[in-house]
């Protein structure tokens, strides 16, 4: 069985905790679709990009240095890593 390569995408700036969304500072390039990968110490869960913004406008993609917020199923916090799941 193959292992899944794991690309660093991001780091979470900001958790919105009433909202379930993300800030996240990118690295790397993001589109909604997308598979990813959040991981903060022992805790780590995957997900697919549902939503993601920019200045509260929805895109359907975003690149490095963009700050993108998108919705999680699961919590998550300031710090935790983003990667992108092949």
């Amino acid at each position: 069985m193959a292992e899944k390569k794991e690309k660093p995408l991001g780091i979470v700036t900001h958790w919105y905790d009433k909202l379930g969304v993300a800030v996240v500072k990118l690295s790397g390039k993001l589109n909604k679709g997308d598979k990813i990968k959040i991981k903060r110490g022992e805790e780590e869960f995957e997900e697919v990009v549902g939503s993601l913004q920019i200045d509260h406008k929805d895109v359907a993609s975003a690149k490095k240095g963009d700050d993108a917020a998108m919705k999680l199923s699961q919590k998550t916090k300031e710090g935790a890593e983003i990667f992108a799941v092949k």
